[in-house]
Order: C-alpha cells, then sequence, then structure tokens
C-alpha cells in the first residue's frame, strides 16, 4: 500500500503530465521555486498542508480529490487545464463530452 505522500507525489507527476506544466511552471504558479518542487516530488521534501492548499488552488480540484489517487484527481482537473496533446501528437486528451 502506498502513502498518502507517495501517492499525492504520483498525482503531481500525472498533472503535471496532463496539463503540460513543467515543474517550473507548477512552482510559479503555487508560489515555489523550480528546485524547491523537485525536492518535493523526489520525496527528499514533504508536501505540505499550504502545498496541499496551493495545489489545488492551482488545479482547480479540491484538496480532498487531490488525495483519492491518481485516477480520481485527474477525472476532476477542470477541461480548460488539459493539455491539447499527451507527449506531442501522439495523444490527444478528448473531455468526456467530446466523447458521447
Amino acid at each position: 500500500m502506498r502513502s498518502t505522500e507517495e501517492q499525492l507525489r504520483l498525482t503531481v507527476a500525472a498533472l503535471l503530465f496532463a496539463t503540460g506544466e513543467t515543474q517550473r511552471e507548477l512552482g510559479a504558479g503555487i508560489g515555489r521555486g523550480q528546485t524547491e518542487i523537485s525536492r518535493r516530488q523526489s520525496g527528499a521534501t514533504p508536501w505540505t498542508l499550504a502545498d496541499l492548499d496551493a495545489l489545488a488552488a492551482h488545479y482547480g480540484i479540491p484538496v480532498p480529490d487531490l488525495l483519492c489517487g491518481v485516477d480520481h484527481a485527474l477525472s476532476k482537473l477542470p477541461a480548460h487545464r488539459r493539455a491539447a496533446t499527451l507527449g506531442g501528437t501522439r495523444a490527444t486528451i478528448t473531455t468526456p463530452e467530446e466523447t458521447r
């Protein structure tokens, strides 16, 4: 079973990928430097409750949804925050409304 801290790191990594953001851009969005984001994502420094609030505001996802796992958090990510493509031109993200 993964720890909450590890689960949050995986969720943040997935959100970075889904939005096409870099650690530098995330850091600017939550008032942290890229080095601080890197240290949190590597597990060298834990994410704080204040960071969790900032992540929730940045991504537009309520705090509890950030802690419910990668798939759940990604399902709550607002459509306007999603990158048009993942991995360059390999995959296109569609919203549930577009697949109907």
